[in-house]
């Protein structure tokens, strides 16, 4: 038993053996304004250093009863505008203005941008009295934020500063909008029509995109053209929502996006490890790199240096399948709530790689928060910031607030609406510059090694269905661990042959439950992760 639990110890800490020196460190320093309320998958703007906040929920995460879930009393009804220099706080209800916008400008998980002094906010999901059900809605509303910041903050009327229209492709809640140069990206998202229910009882119609849909919008300031371009459609690679995706600077020096990780998969309810990388033109998977940490949408904020053509793009908390335990990987079906801040480097021949940083956040929040950038900072038209001309030793480059706060890593199964809640602290964004750092970002080995291994369990059948990919014909040795490093089966599998490879693994006979520790060894790479086990 001892010489067994040395050799698993050698293999979680050599996971650690290839951390880099950081480019830049990240802290966190909270905040409290007096009066506001928590909210999670909202909508944003700014001017002139002041926030404008719109839609979201008010309580935690959703109820799993069709009855309970996305309830209107979580809607958020209020326009609210936020000054966290002088940590102020106004709002104003909805009431005023068109049913039509009332209804959409309450909703939740809309996909919204700023461009110059408007916030277009595209489709999102909840109640709608004038169809008498929860629906997606296909509208298109944009807001003069400027104004309605000065409308509230001094107790005027703002209808004037909201105008709508109504489009079925900007249908979709969950999706991202982005720009890259003068046209718009929306990119994946669904259309979910009905009450939520996630026994899959017929309360609903769920549709992914399965898109990134394009246009171009002219805004006179009192007409909106839109002028739709071919989409791009890909039912494997883009049926994602809930999920990051973050404008970057890419290798050639070009804008674009990046799409990361996202739910569900179309064979099996869990996230994407793999991205997309969009350019002005098309759009790439990447399956060489994998995301384990920070699945579902966080705040996330990206920083490109030009003077070594790095972007990186640093994500805070969330909800994930995997997170690290004193240097390996755990895998958690559940993909529970997590504290991670993670960062994905991108060097200058495109290979991506992920970290994490050794500060997390303080609770298991994040799922449905924002980055809310600093526009004092050096930015690109794109808004990455500009990581080489943040020079001073520490730079507040922004804020997150908002998200979901939960008191445990799962909590959907007993979900009564008291495990969680909107979270109403605002978090400083404090960016550490790289000639005084002391720390290292652990390199996440698995995220760009080849092996790429995941493991699946049949909790019915008792198996573990263990998938690994080898770049060339070779043996595979696999060894099965308890959680205390005790040896409970060893195989070597010969000539396994290129490309994906599958071992499925009988645990019906070890009367293990809670965390095995599996590892995939070949000549050339070696990677270990713990499985919690359900029963």
């Amino acid at each position: 038993m001892k010489n067994s639990l040395v050799i698993i110890v050698f293999l979680i800490s050599g996971l650690n053996l290839f951390g880099q020196t950081n480019p830049f460190d990240i802290e966190i320093e909270p905040m409290n304004i007096s009066g506001l309320g928590g909210l999670q998958s909202f909508a944003f703007g700014q001017d002139s250093g002041k926030w404008l906040l719109i839609g979201g929920r008010l309580d935690g995460l959703h109820r799993r009863q069709p009855w309970a879930s996305f309830d209107i009393a979580g809607h958020n009804n209020q326009l609210i505008v936020v000054d966290p220099v002088s940590m102020q706080k106004w709002s104003a209800p909805l009431s005023s203005l068109p049913t039509s916008i009332q209804e959409q400008l309450s909703s939740t998980n809309m996909n919204f941008y700023q461009e110059g002094d408007y916030l277009y906010c595209l489709g999102g999901y909840g109640y709608s009295a004038s169809v008498s059900d929860h629906t997606t809605f296909p509208n298109l509303t944009a807001i003069k934020v400027s104004e309605v910041i000065n409308a509230i903050t001094n107790n005027t009327n703002f209808t004037s500063h909201f105008r709508q229209i109504t489009d079925t492709e900007f249908q979709v809640t969950g999706g991202r909008l982005k720009k890259i140069n003068g046209v718009y990206f929306l990119l994946g998202g669904q259309k979910f029509l009905g009450r939520y229910n996630p026994m899959n009882n017929p309360t609903f119609t769920q549709e992914y995109t399965n898109e990134i849909r394009r246009f171009t919008l002219i805004d006179d300031g009192v007409n909106i053209t839109i002028n739709h371009l071919p989409s791009f459609t890909d039912a494997t690679n883009l049926h994602r929502r809930d999920y990051n995706a973050e404008s970057q600077i890419l290798p050639n020096g070009e804008e674009g996006i990046t799409m990361f990780s996202g739910v569900f998969q179309q064979n099996v309810d869990l996230p994407f490890l793999n991205s997309v990388t969009v350019d002005s033109n098309n759009y790439t998977v990447n399956n060489s790199f994998q995301q384990f940490y920070n699945h579902y949408h966080c705040a996330a904020v990206p920083l490109y240096s030009s003077s070594v053509n790095e972007m990186h793009t640093v994500f805070f908390g969330g909800i994930a399948q995997y997170y690290d335990s004193s240097g390996i990987l755990v895998q958690d079906n559940d993909v529970p709530f997590v504290k991670t801040i993670s960062r994905v480097t991108r060097d200058s021949i495109g290979n991506m790689a992920e970290y994490k940083l050794p500060v997390e956040m303080p609770n298991y929040l994040g799922a449905g928060s924002e980055f809310i950038p600093n526009k004092n900072i050096p930015h690109y038209n794109n808004e990455v910031l500009k990581l080489d001309e943040i020079t001073a030793d520490s730079t507040l480059i922004g804020y997150i607030f908002g998200g979901i706060i939960s008191t445990d890593k799962n909590i959907f199964w007993i979900n009564n609406g008291t495990q969680s809640t909107a979270n109403s602290q605002i978090f400083k964004v404090f960016l550490t510059n790289q000639t005084i750092s002391t720390s290292s970002h652990d390199l996440n080995e698995q995220s760009n090694g080849s092996l790429q291994m995941s493991v699946y369990q049949n909790p019915g059948a008792g198996i573990l269905k263990i998938e690994y990919q080898l770049r060339e014909t070779n043996i595979v040795r696999l060894k099965l661990f308890s959680v205390n490093g005790i040896l409970l089966e060893s195989f070597s599998l010969e000539n396994q042959s290129i490309g994906k490879n599958t071992f499925d693994l009988d645990i019906n006979t070890m009367n293990q439950s809670g965390i095995l520790i599996v590892q995939i060894e070949t000549p050339f790479e070696k990677a270990v992760q713990k499985i919690i086990i359900s029963e």
